[in-house]
């Protein structure tokens, strides 16, 4: 097991993106020892690469400092961003544990990475004990069963100025809860994501479900996105038939 390095990723002008530890293996260690390693970092995500590819993909496990994450977007980006970084590569894929394999890939400008996602459709929902708990009455709700809401507000302020009740949402059940407006003059949308009880950084798997509804909304299959946590994230999205590509500069620590 290599040395940690530190990636902010999804990060762009004003924009500090989310951090991921990368760590290269010549194999994946053990479950507990991943875990452990992931808690002493303490990052919100760490990620563990096989250096040694299998049929063309390279093994992959993300870790909170608490538990195993199943699809870790910025920290998908990270560990595409280290191993193109060895390999003097354009183009790379990771395997997940739930055997998803994901594309990521560096953009002609060599500064900024695309990662792809399968999108995530969400169709109208009501559900006022969600209301409840942003303490707000959006314009729509929108769900999918795996586990992903959108909040949609008119107004960018709003959004900003929000204060979920992070009690109140954690009785809803294992939920990722993206509040999303108009970006205004900055993006084509912002957002913002709560899940676990905290706000995140910026979160690739939440625009696998914002992207499409925002295309849909917008009729453009690109679009630019920020995520206004403390923060700050930044993202370029397009569709591409099923998957969404999320763009975004990475920066490495140490």
């Amino acid at each position: 097991m290599r040395a940690p390095l530190l990636v902010d990723a999804f990060a762009g002008q004003n924009a500090r993106g989310n951090r991921a530890a990368v760590i290269l293996c010549p194999d994946l260690p053990e479950m507990a020892a991943m875990q452990a390693r992931a808690a002493q970092l303490a990052e919100p995500a760490t990620a563990f690469v096989c250096e040694r590819p299998v049929n063309g993909t390279h093994r992959v496990r993300w870790f909170a400092p608490d538990r195993e994450i199943a699809l870790c977007g910025h920290g998908a980006l990270a560990a595409g961003y280290v191993l193109l970084r060895q390999l003097r590569a354009a183009a790379v894929r990771l395997l997940s544990a739930d055997g998803r394999e994901l594309a990521i890939r560096r953009l002609d400008d060599g500064a900024r990475y695309e990662l792809a996602l399968p999108a995530i459709p969400t169709a109208p929902r009501e559900w006022p004990e969600l209301i409840d708990a942003l303490g707000a009455v959006p314009s729509g709700i929108r769900w999918n069963a795996a586990g992903y809401a959108l909040a949609v507000f008119d107004d960018p302020a709003q959004v900003a100025g929000l204060k979920p009740d992070q009690a109140k949402l954690a009785q809803l059940g294992n939920l990722q809860l993206s509040v999303t407006a108009p970006g205004g003059s900055e993006a084509d949308f912002t957002s913002r994501v709560f899940s676990s009880g905290r706000e995140d950084a910026a979160t690739g798997s939440a625009h696998a479900a914002l992207a499409p509804y925002w295309y849909a909304r917008l009729g453009r299959e690109r679009l630019t996105a920020n995520q206004a946590s403390a923060a700050g994230g930044r993202f370029e999205c397009r569709l591409e038939r099923d998957l969404v590509w999320l763009g975004g500069e990475c920066r490495l620590v140490t």
